[in-house]
């Protein structure tokens, strides 16, 4: 692209509006995350602290604290809950890291191979433990109702990813449950709980809930999206992982789904079997490109992105409304 071409080009989405927004209100979200993942235990607070400390945006506490302000917040009871979600994402990523045998996470070499898979776990379990301290002494019961209920939900999302997203055949509509669940529904939770954090009405908090759901359906959309297109650097671990991992996430679905029985040998050995050599991932690369499976992918993140900001049509104030529609352009503008 020439500087000319450059310059008429739409600007790219960003968060820095919401970010300038929330700048007050997230610096005393990150003293509380700092104060709270505090412990007597040594490894506690360092293991805690090399996955936080590279959190980027912090895109799912942002998520609440804009709810709140948006649905006319008067206090900052929210932050609570903000940092408390933080807590929740960090614990569910512990914990997922070792599951999944991850090398990679934030950038960052995951944490259990630095202190090992049993210390990953427990912290993950004192983090969602100081979670539910913080959601207690924000002083909403609803609130806690709702992220206690993301909790379950989205353990039940892993356990469901775990027992059934390595088979090949998955429905598109199983694999949007299991998204729903297990990425989703803390987007929609932080975003429902900022809402009711302000006492907004129930038609404020359903919307509320709504656009977090489906920014975060988009999110994951394009999240595995980019493990076939993307660098490390924009997705903050291995790209390649899922299909290593024999994932069927949406992409190697449809492409599955568009090369027939010409490639099912293919399929069947590397994702199914689980056998795979050192060209096999260009390989599926090559099909999921070829076959239009990225492209058709990305174009369900930008519907579910675009569901999103139709939910907050006239909801709240409207500087901090459109600063919520521009995330959810972010959401589906990330790329290598």
């Amino acid at each position: 692209m020439d500087a000319a071409t450059a310059a008429l080009a739409p600007p790219r989405p960003s968060v820095d509006q919401l970010l300038a927004l929330a700048e007050r209100d997230m610096a005393g979200v990150d003293a509380l995350i700092l104060e709270h993942m505090d412990s007597s235990v040594p490894v506690i607070p360092a293991l805690a602290e090399h996955l936080i400390a590279a959190g980027g945006k912090r895109l799912r506490p942002l998520m609440t604290v804009s709810a709140a302000r948006a649905a006319g917040a008067r206090d900052d009871a929210f932050r609570k809950l903000a940092a408390a979600v933080e807590f929740i994402h960090t614990a569910t990523l512990l914990h997922d890291d070792v599951v999944d045998s991850s090398t990679l996470r934030r950038g960052k070499v995951a944490a259990h191979l630095i202190w090992g898979a049993p210390s990953s776990v427990l912290v993950g379990d004192f983090l969602f433990a100081r979670a539910f301290e913080l959601m207690v002494s924000a002083g909403s019961m609803r609130a806690l109702e709702i992220l206690a209920r993301a909790s379950r939900v989205i353990s039940e999302g892993e356990v469901l990813q775990l027992t059934r997203s390595h088979e090949i055949t998955l429905t598109e509509e199983m694999y949007l449950e299991i998204i729903s669940a297990k990425t989703a529904e803390l987007f929609a939770a932080a975003a429902e709980a900022g809402a009711v954090s302000a006492g907004a009405s129930e038609h404020t908090i359903r919307a509320f809930r709504t656009f977090g759901m489906n920014v975060g359906i988009a999110f994951q959309l394009v999240d595995d999206a980019l493990d076939y297109s993307g660098a490390a650097g924009a997705l903050g671990k291995n790209p390649g992982d899922d299909f290593r991992e024999g994932k069927a996430t949406l992409p190697l679905l449809y492409a599955i789904a568009r090369t027939g029985a010409g490639e099912a040998a293919f399929w069947n050995r590397t994702v199914g079997d689980l056998q795979q050599d050192e060209a096999d991932f260009a390989r599926a690369q090559q099909l999921v490109t070829s076959t239009g499976a990225l492209a058709a992918t990305m174009d369900l993140a930008y519907d579910y992105a675009d569901r999103a900001k139709m939910a907050l049509a006239g909801i709240g104030d409207p500087v901090w409304r459109s600063a919520l529609c521009e995330l959810a352009d972010v959401a589906v503008s990330r790329s290598a």
